[in-house]
């Protein structure tokens, strides 16, 4: 009987893509299995997750192949993005053991990976780990949540300034926690909640970091010191893995990588400064105006991504702004190849939720800030004097004149050359980490988890 192991993301376009290169890398260590990656009904973005698999499956097959759960009747009331993801995990979990029992009858199935989900019972034969999709310190967070939840009795919304001390964190004010379990009256809160107490009937928590990158977190996590009622499992650091930029544009014209990678080669060595915020990563009207200005203003050259929700960026950008910044100026919109972009040698300083310069958006994207400022020492924070508690919540909208003042600080200021020194660093630690000669941390880790699947039925 062939061997295989079993993925199963949550109902989200990211968990798709996440999923699928754990499974790439899983492959180039274990030669003598498969991946069957279980696909969920996704209310969110079933057309994108469809197309993206149509676009990588002729790649991949047959080592990756994809098995479609049933489709589920979500309910006819209006929900929230929070309450429709929550929903459809809960409606695709009945259909998960069936999967597991019908691959088995031509598999053995060495491990079951998961992402978003409260249960860690589908199937009692098969070891289950959790792949988490942030960092170490959203992790660390998680895992107190319910030491939290009996300290204090109001919604961390209602009290925002407060702090929050959480094991290998810096303080945190509680208005930085993951936008999911601000408000402990709405179920989303309940769901984060009994999914960190459901984590310790893990076998193993998988995440994308490395041990240099976040060492405190993972040194409070390993410890034990963030589960006070419980026990941790076992964490197994294997990053950074980085998603292939063509495979995550998920049909993507290659027109718009080409473009923006020809205007990169014309531009002089480090003089670019990279703005981009995710997929999610929308502004307003008056937002978008106030970033043209203030990098025009900055006198800089940049590549700018933008997404807004009526798809007529330029429209919202200032007039004559695209004819005055042509000449050192790229206007991108929806989407570019990030990580391409981010390796190219005329690229000097980034703007997004990550380092360089970190302006949180959504998510847990506050509370990252927090640890790659404080903590990893990769960023420089967008707000300052508390002004995240305005913004933050989309009540307010930064000046231009803090654009150019940020803008200017990291790509000619002294801060600006410590963040690229330091982001070096990094970047060099990122590379021993997978170095297989030297016993890399997460080369290692990884070895030994899919070295210990097999034991496991030896």
């Amino acid at each position: 009987m062939k061997k295989t192991i079993a993925l199963y993301p949550g109902p989200a376009f990211h968990h798709m893509i996440s999923m699928v290169e754990l499974g790439k890398l899983i492959l180039q260590h274990r030669s003598d299995v498969s991946i069957t990656i279980l696909v969920p009904s996704m209310p969110l973005e079933e057309s994108k997750t469809c197309s993206y698999i149509n676009s990588i499956s002729h790649r991949l097959n047959p080592i990756i192949s994809f098995y479609y759960l049933p489709a589920i009747q979500m309910p006819s009331e209006t929900l929230s993005r929070a309450d429709i993801a929550i929903e459809s995990i809960k409606l695709n979990s009945s259909n998960v053991f069936q999967a597991l029992e019908n691959i088995s009858l031509t598999s053995k199935i060495l491990s079951f990976i998961i992402t978003s989900t409260t249960s860690f019972s589908y199937h009692p034969n098969i070891p289950t780990y959790t792949y988490f999709n942030s960092c170490a310190s959203t992790l660390a967070a998680i895992l107190y949540l319910p030491t939290l939840h009996n300290q204090i009795t109001s919604s961390f919304k209602d009290h925002p300034s407060s702090l929050l001390f959480i094991p290998g964190l810096p303080p945190v004010k509680s208005s930085f926690m993951p936008e999911p379990v601000l408000d402990r009256q709405k179920p989303i809160y309940d769901f984060f909640l009994n999914y960190s107490t459901s984590l310790s009937k893990s076998n193993g928590i998988i995440i994308n970091t490395f041990d240099f990158l976040e060492q405190q977190a993972i040194k409070a996590i390993v410890n034990g010191d963030c589960v006070t009622n419980g026990t941790t499992p076992p964490l197994h650091c294997i990053g950074p893995l980085i998603v292939d930029a063509k495979d995550r544009a998920g049909g993507v014209s290659d027109d718009v990588s080409s473009d923006c990678l020809t205007w990169l080669d014309s531009q002089p060595s480090g003089s670019v400064v990279f703005l981009c915020f995710g997929s999610r990563g929308t502004f307003s009207a008056p937002q978008l105006k106030e970033i043209a200005i203030g990098l025009e203003r900055s006198n800089q050259r940049f590549l700018w991504v933008v997404r807004n929700p009526s798809n007529a960026a330029e429209a919202e950008l200032p007039e004559g702004f695209l004819e005055r910044t042509k000449e050192r100026g790229l206007v991108v919109k929806s989407w570019a190849p990030q990580s391409t972009i981010l390796g190219h040698e005329s690229v000097g300083g980034f703007v997004t939720h990550l380092p360089m310069i970190a302006w949180p958006l959504y998510a847990e994207q506050f509370l990252n800030s927090v640890a790659l400022v404080q903590e990893m020492k990769v960023a420089m924070p967008m707000f300052l004097n508390g002004e995240e508690e305005t913004i933050g919540n989309g009540e307010g909208v930064v000046s231009a004149e803090r654009v150019e003042e940020r803008v200017r600080e990291l790509m000619m200021g002294s801060e600006g050359k410590a963040l690229r020194e330091r982001s070096l660093e990094m970047r060099m630690m990122a590379a021993t980490a997978w170095n297989n000669n030297d016993g890399g941390s997460s080369f290692t880790a990884f070895s030994n988890l899919v070295a210990s699947w097999n034991s496991l039925y030896s």
